[in-house]
């Protein structure tokens, strides 16, 4: 019996129960209003991360008993957390089995027969959308999770492989309107997610859909009376791929526009959830960030009892910074990958055998570890190591969004990015965010534009020393605007920038707002 918020760090697969008592709170606490879980739905295979459904009315058993998720559920509830489901109905298992293939004999009962049926890179099934046992199953099955178990909506999975025959593989999307309505389209597919976010927000007008798609498809987020597809949101699934590009260079080579243009390309009124990192980061075969950013120095110099070393430091500033350019200019909702709040290192693996594809290809396995099936959350709790202070800037920076909500509001603009001084400025609500991302230059009496004019305050600093940094701004300044335009802005503030970090300006005067945006963390059940 594991005592009240006791910390699981021995590598092995959690509980509903474990996560309901010990993760729940950490999660209320940091200052997150959601939960995204993921492989709820009953797998067989545990390192398909739960993608390969092969009982799509059935939890997962490995995690515990169907009221054990329940009470999961109604804790959260209780705590005034959303819960979303990773859905899957882009494809099934091909398990003869256990699945749903072969389910009559034929190939054809649920999925599509022959090649057109089969994906070749998850080696999976593919639903026949236009058959009407399929849709009614499909959209039974959304129903069925929100009425008995009380999911507060879904993030559904592999939208893009679902909406063209392609699967959007081997694709490079333009935005040419001819990649989104033409012969690759299926249409059955779009027609279904309507139907499916039409149901949805017909029975249960407060529930949210998340539509994870990479394409871009044009009126993904209108309501599907106004010809729309239905989501609420997208997945903004490009940001976290573009740091991990970037994370691969030095920051020296980092340009300031590319980095704007990744977080701000999205479609006009679109709401996105945006993150830097999920599983499709941190999994095996790829690293987290803080892994790409620090590597083996985590392992002998994140003791506070002990000196830093230089890629620590810059490890640790760059990722909070990372963290909140995300959160401050990627989207409407923000997404946490549990572990990323403080910085886990190395990855998330599962216990695999090896596996082989019908192409041939070999994956190898893991011999079945449990090494790295867990999150090490002693780590980001230890007062001796400098992951807590990365967590206490992820929790300051929900607590800003909390008191300002500056991610829904509509006014968003640009005012600075210098390549040469690495310096990106804009304001998002009514606040003003200052980004240096020099590696060594630091800018003292810097003038950043703004629209309001009054005395400013500090209320976000990377540079804190609660969130490791070096403690080089003072708090107690005030900052007051003067007239004239400046960076295409009517007045203008100035300011001292250290080098490789991020400040937020608000308003002495500002009366915060409640937020209506999501602030998600998103699980695997080996938490």
């Amino acid at each position: 019996m594991l005592p009240q918020n006791a910390v699981v760090v021995e590598p092995l697969i959690n509980t509903y129960a474990n996560f309901r008592d010990n993760v729940l709170p950490r999660i209320k606490r940091l200052g997150y209003n959601a939960v995204q879980i993921m492989a709820i739905q009953e797998h067989s295979y545990y390192a398909s991360f739960g993608y390969h459904v092969t009982n799509f009315f059935a939890p997962s058993s490995r995690f515990g008993t169907p009221d054990d998720l329940k009470s999961l559920i109604d804790r959260a509830h209780e705590l005034g957390l959303l819960v979303l489901m990773d859905i899957v109905h882009s494809h099934a298992s091909n398990n003869v089995l256990d699945g749903l293939n072969m389910f009559d004999g034929t190939d054809a009962h649920y999925f599509h027969s022959g090649s057109k049926g089969h994906h070749w890179m998850w080696d999976s099934r593919l639903f026949n959308y236009g058959s009407w046992e399929v849709l009614r199953f499909l959209l039974s099955n959304a129903r069925w999770w929100l009425e008995e178990y009380k999911f507060d909506g879904f993030r559904f999975d592999g939208v893009t492989s679902m909406m063209y025959t392609h699967h959007g593989l081997q694709v490079a999307f333009t935005g040419n309107y001819n990649e989104y309505f033409g012969y690759a389209t299926d249409v059955e597919a779009v027609v279904y997610l309507m139907l499916v976010n039409d149901m949805i927000h017909g029975l249960y007008p407060e529930a949210v859909t998340i539509g994870e798609d990479v394409s871009g498809m044009p009126t993904f987020c209108l309501p599907v009376q106004d010809g729309g597809v239905g989501f609420d949101y997208r997945l903004h699934m490009a940001v976290a791929d573009k740091w991990i590009e970037l994370l691969k260079k030095r920051d020296e080579d980092w340009k300031m526009g590319d980095i704007v243009y990744t977080l701000v390309n999205r479609r006009w009124l679109e709401k996105c959830v945006v993150y830097a990192e999920s599983h499709d980061q941190a999994l095996v075969g790829d690293k987290t960030i803080a892994f790409w950013l620090m590597d083996k120095d985590m392992y002998d110099f994140m003791s506070l009892d002990r000196p830093s070393s230089p890629i620590i430091d810059r490890g640790i500033a760059l990722h909070k910074m990372i963290r909140l350019i995300t959160m401050g200019l990627g989207g409407e909702g923000y997404l946490n990958f549990m572990g990323n709040e403080f910085g886990h290192p190395e990855w998330i693996d599962f216990p695999r055998g090896e596996q082989h594809l019908p192409s041939g290809k070999v994956i190898p396995g893991n011999n079945f570890s449990y090494d790295k099936c867990r999150r090490r959350f002693d780590l980001g709790d230890a007062d001796y190591l400098r992951y807590k202070g990365m967590q206490q800037f992820d929790q300051a920076m929900q607590h800003v969004e909390a008191k300002y909500g500056f991610m829904t509001s509509e006014h968003q603009y640009i005012s600075r990015k210098d390549e040469g001084e690495r310096v990106i400025v804009f304001e998002r609500g009514n606040l003003v965010f200052v980004f240096n991302f020099h590696w060594h230059e630091s800018y003292g009496g810097y003038r950043v534009g703004c629209s309001k004019p009054g005395k400013y305050k500090i209320v976000l600093d990377s540079d804190d020393l609660l969130f490791g940094g070096f403690n080089r701004l003072n708090h107690d300044v005030e900052f007051f605007s003067t007239e004239g335009w400046y960076d295409n802005r009517p007045r203008s503030l100035l300011v001292y920038a250290p080098n490789r970090t991020a400040v937020v300006y608000a308003l002495v005067e500002d009366e915060p707002k409640a937020t209506g945006n999501l602030q998600l963390t998103e699980n695997v059940k080996n938490c």
